[in-house]
Formats: C-alpha cells, sequence, structure tokens
C-alpha cells in the first residue's frame, strides 16, 4: 500500500507545523497586535473584533469558533486528511495565542508600530509557510483559498492576498485612521513574499533546452567542465523537416551565466530556451523530504 511509504513523514508535518504555528503566534501578539495593525485572513477580522470590542471578545476565542465552523461546512471538499492537519493547527494556535498573550504583556519594539508590525509580517508569513510547505492550513480564510486551490492554478500568497484586502481596508470603520490600513498593507505584502519565498522562493534551478549541430560538444563540456548531467532527444524541427538533437539541462539558478558563455563560445547560433524550474530533486541539487 502507498500509505507504508509515507507514514514516516507524518510525525516531521507535524513538528513543522507546531514550529511555524509558534512563529505565527509570537509575531501577532508579539509584533503586530501592539500596533493596532490589522492583517488579512480570520486573525485579521479576530483582531478587528477585540478592537472595535476594546478587548472584551478576544482575538483567540473569536479565531477557534468561526474556524470551527468553517471546517464543518469544508469537511466534504477538501477530505479528512486536510481537516485533520487543520483541526490541529486551530487548536495548537488558540493555545499558542493563548499562551502568548499571557507571556508578552509588552510590545517588543515601542513607538515603531510600522517596524514592528514589518517583523511581525515577516514571522507570521514564515510560519504559515511552514504550515502551508506540508500541506497544512492555518483555517480561517486558508481553507476558502485551499478550495480555490483545489480547482484552480492559483498560489497560496495570491489567493490569501484576494481575501485579505477587503479585510484590511474595512479596518477603517474601527480605527477611523488612514495609516492603519497602509501599514496593515505592508505587513499583508512582507508576509505574501515571505509565504512564497518559505514554500518555493529557494527551491528556484533553472531548465535549458539547448539547440545545436555542435550538441556533442556542448553535452560533453557540460559534464566536464560544469561537473553536470544532461540529456540528449530526438526532435524534428518541423519547419525544415530535419532532425535535430535537444539538449535538456537541468541546473542551478547561479550557474546559468556560466552555462550560456560556454554554450556561446562553442557555437554562438546555438538555439536556447531557459525556464525557471521550481523543486528540482536528486543529486546535485535539493534533497526529497
Amino acid at each position: 500500500m502507498p500509505t507504508k511509504y509515507l507514514k514516516d513523514f507524518y510525525w516531521r508535518d507535524y513538528v513543522t507545523m507546531t514550529l511555524g504555528l509558534a512563529l505565527y503566534a509570537i509575531g501577532l501578539i508579539g509584533f503586530i497586535k501592539p500596533g493596532g495593525i490589522v492583517t488579512g485572513g480570520l486573525t485579521g477580522i479576530a483582531l478587528l473584533v477585540e478592537y472595535s470590542t476594546k478587548g472584551v471578545i478576544q482575538l483567540q476565542n473569536v479565531f477557534f469558533v468561526v474556524n470551527c465552523v468553517l471546517l464543518l461546512l469544508a469537511f466534504k471538499v477538501l477530505g479528512f486528511k486536510f481537516i485533520v492537519k487543520t483541526l490541529y493547527s486551530v487548536v495548537v494556535l488558540t493555545l499558542f495565542l493563548t499562551i502568548a498573550r499571557h507571556i508578552i504583556t509588552e510590545p517588543l519594539i515601542e513607538e515603531e508600530p510600522l517596524l514592528s508590525g514589518v517583523i511581525g509580517g515577516m514571522m507570521c508569513g514564515a510560519g504559515i509557510g511552514l504550515v502551508f510547505s506540508v500541506n497544512g492550513s492555518t483555517g480561517g480564510t486558508d481553507i476558502i483559498v485551499a478550495i480555490i486551490n483545489k480547482y484552480k492554478s492559483l498560489t497560496f500568497g495570491r489567493g490569501m492576498m484576494l481575501c485579505d484586502l477587503t479585510i484590511i481596508c474595512s479596518s477603517y470603520f474601527v480605527s477611523q485612521d488612514y495609516n492603519k490600513i497602509v501599514a496593515g498593507l505592508i505587513v499583508m505584502a512582507v508576509m505574501t513574499y515571505v509565504i512564497d519565498m518559505v514554500i518555493n522562493g529557494f527551491r528556484q534551478s533553472v531548465q535549458f533546452l539547448i539547440f545545436s549541430e555542435k550538441y556533442e560538444i556542448i553535452a560533453d563540456a557540460i559534464n566536464k567542465e560544469l561537473k553536470r548531467g544532461c540529456t540528449v532527444l530526438d526532435g524534428t524541427g518541423w519547419y525544415t523537416k530535419k532532425s535535430t538533437k535537444v539538449i535538456i539541462l537541468l541546473a542551478k539558478r547561479s550557474e546559468s551565466v556560466d552555462i550560456f558563455r560556454m554554450i556561446r563560445s562553442i557555437d554562438e547560433k546555438a538555439f536556447i530556451s531557459q525556464t525557471n524550474t521550481r523543486g528540482v530533486y536528486g543529486e546535485g541539487f535539493d534533497q526529497m523530504k
């Protein structure tokens, strides 16, 4: 059964999620909340409720109750496995938020709300990115984004942005301050960038398709000088109806300049296509986790 190969990774997923949720709780309570900034997602809505009720209704309580409702609605669409991870995240994050409120009683950065918000955005973004990297979720609007992502080619960062803009802009009705909206948008941008970097940014490699009559010399140079493997495929130029050879090469992004220089020195007439590739695993690249 396929599951016997995957079960060894489950406990690592929950360790990664726990670390991410801890980062998120510290970033939100220690840096974002003291500045009166509203983030996106359900936590943003929970912050709005807490601000508007002067702290009578605390954000972690709103977060937990609304998430329970959303999880019930999403059960049929996202499946049991997703719900289990999300339920774990909701319970653990609610616990971490409660603990953080009792431990962090003073602003960690005073009189610099925007700087504090940016640092909090980086921590929250890194935390969410770690959770998403193991197919987890922090609940709230993440559930809505996950449903969209199931059927549409939409990154988590972009999906969250669509949901978050409305929440952040609506903070004006509570604070009556446009500066809070600007600060919230900056924090959201930082979070979105960090999320995408944690999930995909550091795995980016490049793929080359090289068309050249001197393919043998180029392939040998790739092996000997760049210490990279490559694959030579048979192709046909449909305009000329002539057979041709195509070299496929996967390399790190930092090696691109050397590759172009080497090919140009061998064959200036070579035709090259370069594309970014995220998630290349194997010898010479990232390890499969």
